[in-house]
């Protein structure tokens, strides 16, 4: 080894230009970075080698899988296993708090918590009653739909939940969702029937989903639709539903079923040319900017909270009241009418399995999973941030999932946490889950004591209730962020909002989907190459663009690969930009001030990034280590991952670079040399 280094300094002394004594020079550079005076490479550069050359055969795919699983079930296992020795009791109470956790904090519940949750719960009543209802008719369900969604759903959540704050219940964007993918399949307005059992065998299916993704640990898969994605998917989706709701704002009777824009706005032209109610577009406009108002004046003062929250309540009781009295329902102002009261009927027998469309309802089902997941773990997220304690992905999911498989039992439709309800919770100053089993309760009595009082409900106040909701969907600032710091990112945001609002929910969610990968595949073919530099005054090597001031080592390319891994998709692209910055090297940069040539001798392969390399990956290794070689040039690497150095060691590349494997980019230099610095 020091026979080679000595070759490899007297070679170096014979390239280099213009220079007398090049051992000179090369300790004047290596002096200059911060190094101490050249010396020859110590034994104990070779010991180092051998710690990587030398290192046992790393786990296989299989093992690292049964280590996951083990992390994931056997810790728990032997919890269960050290119950045994526990009395009946707390092995009874053991479990019953590991499926649910209101048997954990109801240990410790108080009267003064009770009464914070019962004012939480009746905000939230009075904001959830108007809503649901409205939500219904966007899901194209009877109006008593969205309050069964608002009883069964939350007691289950609270049951089986870890988010105190959240807010269960039927979403603007979940009841598009649901109209928009199944009204395709049978149409709502002819076959009601046949539609409803279509919506709540997806919400079976949904639940179902929900429930796998937390039980078998697969929430990853929600993280297909990136925060840029869901961004741009509410926006589309807010504004849509916007417009969507102008059918019940002007009193429109015919509108279309599509959900674009270019039709939506197609509709609203043609009606307003032909019939139209003046009069319900005006009670409709006068409660929207009552609700906006008070919004605007529950921000200003954050003490009348309350205000906001009750007046879509307010809306619904005063609107009846006038159209009630002046009979406004015989001049055009189209009602709710009947409202169907009572406790949830059972729905066990609407649920269709021997449907031809049992496929599609499946994977509609899976939309709706995935998009219902991402919204509520996200809103739970937040909140429990802000409280500060942590929030259980995957008890989540089953808690989600199995208030919809049972929801779907008891004629609800696919629920989910909502943002706008769950901040009216958080701001009324709920302690637990227990304000959902509050709220639930007080819609149950409206379902068995008020719905005959809604029959004069106007729709145009459902329609304003939902308008004054979609602002809270359409993050402008979020976006703006976006933009600065990934304009990828800003990219699948774009096309999830574009393919909302001018195809459909499903092309946009797939446009995001798409646009995501994209990203992924883009960035693994074409990853980033650094060319390194050393430090002044350090054994610090780093990226000479973003340190102009690092030294470039006389000789010697120092490259660095930003990808954890190198395969087919980007080891031929890897290899010829290393061959191509070393032609560049060794011509002259013509873009630098001086067009100095730069005879190379080594080129040392930081490979302390990558995690992994196939075969395509080790074939462009040889290949480059074999040009190299043509070239003069000598391949070194430095801090392979235990994979990568298996994998190297097995098909002999390390041998035929002469085993010059390194723990240090500087080790490396100094052993090239016969330096130590």
């Amino acid at each position: 080894m020091k026979e080679r280094d000595s070759e490899s300094f007297e070679s170096l002394s014979q390239v280099l230009p213009n220079t007398s004594n090049s051992a000179r020079m090369i300790q004047m550079s290596m002096a200059n970075s911060g190094s101490a005076a050249p010396a020859p490479a110590g034994q104990d550069h070779l010991d180092r080698s051998k710690w990587l050359l030398d290192c046992p055969e790393p786990p296989s795919p299989w093992q690292e899988l049964k280590t996951q699983v083990k992390e994931s079930y056997l810790t728990k296992a032997k919890k269960f296993k050290s119950l045994r020795k526990q009395p009946l009791p707390k092995r009874i109470l053991f479990i019953l708090q590991a499926v649910f956790p209101i048997f954990g904090w109801c240990r410790n519940y108080k009267l003064t918590m009770f009464k914070n949750d019962l004012m939480a719960g009746l905000t939230l009543a009075s904001l959830c009653i108007p809503q649901s209802i409205g939500y219904a008719t966007l899901a194209k369900l009877d109006p008593q739909y969205g309050l069964y969604t608002s009883v069964v759903p939350p007691l289950i959540y609270a049951l089986m939940g870890t988010s105190r704050e959240i807010a269960i219940g039927p979403v603007a964007v979940v009841s598009l969702l649901v109209s928009s993918m199944l009204q395709k399949l049978i149409d709502p307005e002819t076959d009601p029937l046949g539609y409803k059992k279509l919506v709540l065998t997806t919400t079976f299916f949904a639940g179902i989903f929900q429930a796998s993704f937390g039980i078998f640990r697969l929430g990853f898969l929600v993280d297909f639709l990136s925060h840029a994605a869901i961004v741009g998917f509410m926006g589309g989706a807010a504004i849509v539903i916007g417009l969507q709701q102008l059918k019940g704002l002007l009193g429109i009777t015919n509108f279309t079923t599509n959900t674009d824009i270019v039709s939506v706005l197609r509709a609203v032209w043609r009606s307003c040319h032909q019939q139209w109610s003046p009069h319900t577009f005006i009670l409709g406009c006068s409660f929207l900017s009552f609700i906006l108002i008070t919004r605007f004046i529950g921000k200003k003062n954050k003490k009348l909270f309350w205000l906001p929250a009750i007046a879509p309540l307010i809306s619904v009781v005063v609107s009846t009241l006038m159209v009630f009295l002046t009979k406004a329902d015989e001049h055009g102002v189209k009602t709710v009418k009947h409202i169907k009261g009572g406790l949830n009927p059972i729905s066990i027998n609407d649920l269709e399995f021997n449907t031809p469309h049992l496929g599609h309802i499946a994977k509609i089902g899976l939309i709706v999973a995935i998009v219902a997941l991402t919204e509520a773990i996200a809103v739970g997220r937040s909140f429990a941030g802000i409280k500060g304690y942590r929030l259980d992905g995957n008890k989540e999911m089953v808690a989600i999932g199995f208030m919809n498989v049972i929801g779907s039992f008891t004629s609800c439709y696919a629920a989910t946490g909502s943002f706008s309800r769950t901040a009216v919770n958080f701001a009324a100053g709920c302690e637990t889950a227990m304000s959902n089993i509050v709220m639930a309760v007080t819609v149950f009595v409206a379902l068995e004591c008020l719905t005959r009082l809604l029959y004069y409900t106007p729709i145009a106040i459902l329609a304003s209730i939902i308008l004054s909701a979609l602002p809270g969907l359409i993050d402008i600032d979020e976006a703006i962020h976006i933009w600065k710091i990934d304009k990828l990112d800003f990219l699948a945001l774009i096309g999830a909002f574009f393919g909302v609002l001018f195809g459909s929910v499903e092309i946009g969610l797939l446009v995001a989907v798409v646009i995501s990968f994209a990203k992924i595949i883009l960035i693994s073919i074409r990853p980033g190459i650094e060319t390194l530099g050393r430090m002044p005054g350090t054994d610090t090597f780093a990226d000479t663009d973003q340190y102009p001031m690092s030294v470039k080592t006389p000789g010697v390319l120092i490259f660095r690969v930003k990808s954890a891994l190198l395969c087919f998709a980007n080891a031929s692209s890897i290899e010829e930009r290393i061959m191509g910055w070393i032609r560049q090297e060794e011509e002259g940069d013509e873009n630098t001030k001086s067009n100095a040539k730069r005879n190379i001798l080594f080129v040392v392969l930081d490979m302390s990034n990558l995690i992994n390399v196939d075969t395509s990956g080790i074939t462009a290794l040889v290949e480059l280590h074999n040009n190299l070689i043509q070239n003069g040039v000598e391949l070194v690497i430095v801090n392979p991952k235990w994979t990568v150095i298996h994998k190297l060691n097995q098909t002999k590349f390390i041998s035929k670079i002469g085993g010059k494997v390194y723990l240090t980019i500087g080790e490396a230099v100094d052993a090239c040399f016969g330096l130590k610095v």
